[in-house]
């Protein structure tokens, strides 16, 4: 079985007082509901062989906010592998966005468990901006080196 990937993009901005806030989005569904902790994601998804992964990352930005990916020249931030096995690709574009324009992908799941009710629930359920520090901690552990590297391809770790 070959291994999942997956890519996404990673939006940030300049602030006013000369920090940065990158974009972030708790994942939604009933696992996640009473989490913060841990609990948010950068915008991406799993692709296939035939298909570049900078494609798939903007294919995934799209179809998790519901919004198109913005232009700019992406900033390579390399890849991941996450303890799930996974492999995560992930590319930063400086973006500014609303989080009030967001219309969430969905996904259906059987809940409860063992019900044989399925229900659709949001990909993302909220999207922020957050500042590097703030962020950290939000973000599922195997993604937080995706931040350090921004930090410091931006020219430190509070850029």
């Amino acid at each position: 079985m070959p291994d999942k990937r997956s890519a996404g993009l990673l939006l940030y901005r300049r602030t006013a007082d000369g920090g940065t806030e990158v974009l972030i989005g708790h994942m939604g569904g009933p696992l996640w509901a009473g989490r913060s902790t841990a609990a948010w994601s950068i915008p991406k998804g799993e692709y296939g062989p035939e298909e570049p992964p900078e494609a798939a990352a903007r294919r995934e930005f799209e179809e998790e906010l519901g919004l198109p990916p913005p232009d700019g020249e992406p900033l390579p931030l390399g890849e991941v592998r996450q303890a799930n096995g996974k492999t995560v690709t992930v590319w930063a574009v400086e973006a500014d966005l609303d989080p009030e324009r967001i219309v969430p992908g969905t996904f259906t799941m059987e809940w409860p468990p063992h019900s044989g009710v399925v229900r659709e629930f949001p990909e993302l359920d909220r999207v922020g901006w957050f500042s590097f520090e703030a962020a950290a901690p939000l973000l599922v552990a195997g993604q937080q080196a995706f931040l350090e590297r921004l930090a410091a391809q931006l020219g430190g770790p509070e850029a």
